[in-house]
């Protein structure tokens, strides 16, 4: 089973960061650092060699601002 965090990257990357107009436009609206956004996109394509353990409170900070609460967002997912 994949890692939880890749997962939760995987999804962010691919569904929000990737249809965002830039990465600094997505951290803006969503209240995160830029280099946030850098480390979930490497996590998800796998760029890195090391994976971003995103935490809880990041998370919550992204799914405020797209007004979904966490269980849903986790329901998305999957897991």
């Amino acid at each position: 089973m994949p890692n939880i965090d890749t997962l939760i990257c995987t999804y962010i990357y691919h569904h929000w960061i990737a249809q965002a107009v830039s990465q600094r436009g997505f951290a803006l609206d969503h209240n995160i650092e830029e280099s946030i956004v850098r480390k979930i996109k490497n996590t998800a394509l796998q760029t890195a060699k090391s994976r971003y353990n995103i935490p809880v409170s990041t998370l919550q900070k992204i799914c405020e601002a797209r007004n979904l609460p966490l269980q849903e967002f986790f329901s998305l997912i999957d897991c």
